[in-house]
């Protein structure tokens, strides 16, 4: 069987993409697609499929999970099932779903987009969707507004009302506690998410907007030192030893170039870096992406840096075959010297940071593989 590292990766559909394909749906119902008038109904109402517009022009058509309408309440109602294709979404296989209804006493042809149930509420500043409204990003916004509009265009009898449209996801909630944005300080829910409508597979779009809107929420809470960490065994030790808000911390993952850049560009006063010794490691050997396919260990190279730390009485032809391995020489070896040697590797790390953050100081701190800050740069 062919493995997804070898074949192509089937891209998919984002959560934003999704919503826009259910409200047009919704809106095409409630504006005048053919409809059984009975109370509390919940029957498929449409063609199977409906197609909405790209932001790159192209126009993509989505199967319809359900559609239906309420006649006492005057509402509509259609939803979406997300495919993120080949992609490792917590999101894919959720029911997206949007109800419409007519609201009198407002701008002819007016829309108006809520979020329901599942969908979360910004509580904090710093991110493109002001606190206090659902957590339904620019992009979208507009990919609804855009579907919505072509229903409304179709329809022969629009009241002078407003359309108010309303996103949810049933499982929203659930999903919401898989991902960080707690952090971000959105609660009740998921953000609806999307720029192009398109999930590229495992790429690095989604883990470096989520970077810089943790940026953008920790500089906008006026923190001046932001923690820069590879996971959360690292940020759980720096937590523990120094109790920074919540905010100050940002999981960077393998992503240690774009995250230093980014944290330069927000002007903090000084950013920690943590992470355990095989990332460490890495950074001080000039490794700007930590991920082992950017960057699996040179053993040649891993050697000279011992000796540039101070290490110089390595065997011969010496191979490393892992970062631990050279971890154990460092701790059993040189016991005396162990926290001298860790201690400048972590100053390998910071110089090397150093040269991404536009003149904003870092410090260095390695993580034991316990759990627990070992070292810090000189």
């Amino acid at each position: 069987m062919e493995s997804k590292s070898r074949k192509k990766l089937r891209s998919g559909y984002t959560t934003g993409a999704c919503a826009a394909a259910a409200a047009k749906a919704a809106t095409l119902l409630l504006l005048g697609a053919p409809r059984e008038k009975t109370p509390g109904v919940s029957a498929p109402c449409l063609p199977g499929t409906v197609e909405i517009p790209f932001p790159d022009g192209t126009r993509v058509s989505f199967p319809l999970k359900e559609t239906g309408f309420d006649a006492a309440r005057d509402i509509t109602w259609a939803s979406v099932i997300k495919d993120a294709g080949d992609d490792p979404d917590v999101t894919n296989g959720a029911e997206i779903r949007a109800e419409a209804r007519l609201v009198p006493g407002e701008p002819e042809r007016g829309i108006v987009l809520r979020g329901g149930r599942g969908v979360g509420i910004v509580t904090k500043p710093g991110l493109s969707v002001p606190v206090g409204e659902a957590a339904i990003n620019p992009g979208p916004r507009r990919m609804i507004g855009d579907a919505v509009r072509e229903a409304m265009n179709g329809s022969f009898s629009l009241p002078a009302s407003v359309l108010e449209i309303t996103i949810s996801v049933p499982a929203g909630e659930e999903l919401a506690k898989k991902t960080l944005n707690y952090r971000l300080g959105i609660v009740g829910g998921i953000s609806i998410l999307g720029t192009t409508g398109i999930v590229r597979p495992i790429s690095a779009e989604a883990w470096t907007a989520s970077i810089t809107a943790s940026l953008d929420v920790a500089r906008a809470m006026a923190h001046e030192t932001v923690v820069l960490s590879s996971g959360r065994t690292s940020e759980r030790a720096h937590m523990e030893r120094f109790h920074l808000p919540e905010e100050a911390y940002v999981m960077m993952g393998d992503y240690l170039e774009f995250s230093l850049r980014d944290a330069g560009k927000h002007g903090f006063r000084e950013i920690h870096l943590c992470a355990q010794w095989a990332k460490m490691l890495k950074i001080g050997m000039a490794t700007p992406q930590t991920h082992v396919r950017h960057g699996a260990l040179d053993s040649a190279r891993a050697a000279q840096f011992l000796k540039e730390i101070g290490i110089g009485t390595l065997p011969e032809g010496r191979i490393f075959n892992t970062a631990r391995e050279i971890f154990d020489l460092i701790t059993t070896a040189f016991p005396r010297q162990k926290a001298e040697f860790l201690a400048r590797a972590c100053s390998a790390a910071k110089a090397y940071a150093e040269g991404f953050t536009g003149g904003i100081p870092v410090t260095a701190y390695l993580v034991s593989y316990e759990g627990e800050i070992i070292a810090r740069n000189e």
